[in-house]
């Protein structure tokens, strides 16, 4: 779709700023009129090379080991999918840890699309506070795309796979000292998580899957909370992205575990989340941290290299 051209845009301003201050008999084309949704605009693929620092582990005999390698992604061929920030949670702790991780996860973000990285925002069960915006126009006028295996609604943890988790999330994993019910919490995405230009916002697996492939993206990180659950299990998740054949990375320190220290491992909570990001490096993807999301490598994004 073209973009409106330089009139209609100085129209829209005038109409904006001026029109209120001018009666309309005097100048009658500056009187109000309603102006039809703006077209979303898909983004421009431009250069530039990733280098991603990744971390995965590998079982080798009794031991598993730790295996280091440098990713090099196309930024244009490269998404990252937020999870479920939401505004607020049933869990306080959880919610708390939300809120000092959204900022930073805001700064990695801003960053990467600058750089021409897709960003899509995925708050569950919070997509109608975006359904008239751009953002959710523009996913859902992606053609749609024979996936190559099925997309599940929740991918579970298939046995056959995959081991259990390395803690136990049986109770919720809330780790405030008394657990209260929270019905009708926020489910905005978090204030502090910008979404603006070309982003695109929804948590349903298959319009993620054609947005995808409308814009050939191959590579997907994946941020957000939390990791033992929704990160893992969501319809746009780790499970089902490794499925559907994209390469996949989670940004370790750009997530949280829903995890309690009175339950199994009896670890701390930080350690907790540790643990499950050490499970998705062993059986599902590698790990990055998301300051490598915030830099290209040196001249790849000049034109022609």
């Amino acid at each position: 779709m073209t973009s409106p051209s330089r009139r209609q845009f100085l129209d829209r301003c005038l109409r904006s700023s001026l029109a209120t201050g001018v009666a309309a008999h005097t100048a009658p084309w500056l009187a109000p009129a309603p102006l039809p949704a703006a077209p979303a605009a898909i983004r421009p693929p431009v250069s530039g090379m990733l280098h991603l620092k990744s971390r995965h582990r590998e079982a080798r005999g009794e031991q598993v080991v730790e295996i280091r390698k440098t990713l090099e992604w196309k930024v244009a061929e490269t998404a990252i999918i937020i999870c479920d920030m939401w505004a607020d949670h049933p869990c306080h702790q959880a919610a708390i840890r939300v809120d000092a991780m959204a900022p930073r996860m805001n700064r990695i973000v801003s960053a990467a699309r600058g750089l021409g990285v897709t960003v899509v925002h995925s708050p569950s069960s919070g997509i109608k506070f975006y359904e008239k915006t751009p953002f959710r126009r523009r996913i859902l006028s992606a053609p749609a795309a024979k996936s190559p295996v099925p997309i599940a609604s929740w991918c579970k943890l298939d046995p056959k796979t995959e081991p259990p988790l390395p803690i136990d999330d049986s109770d919720g994993g809330c780790d405030d000292p008394a657990v209260r019910p929270k019905p009708g919490f926020d489910r905005h995405q978090h204030a502090a998580i910008r979404i603006t230009g070309y982003d695109g916002i929804s948590d349903n697996g298959q319009e993620v899957f054609n947005f995808f492939r409308q814009l050939n993206i191959q590579n997907v990180v994946l941020m957000g909370v939390h990791t033992n659950m929704c990160v893992l299990g969501r319809s746009f998740g780790i499970r089902q992205m490794v499925r559907l054949g994209f390469n996949v990375v989670l940004a370790r320190d750009l997530t949280d575990a829903m995890y309690d220290p009175r339950d199994r491992p009896f670890v701390s909570h930080t350690r907790g989340t540790e643990l499950v990001v050490e499970h998705i490096e062993q059986y599902w993807c590698p790990s990055i941290v998301g300051n490598d999301l915030t830099r290209v490598a040196a001249v790849s994004d000049v034109a022609g290299g």
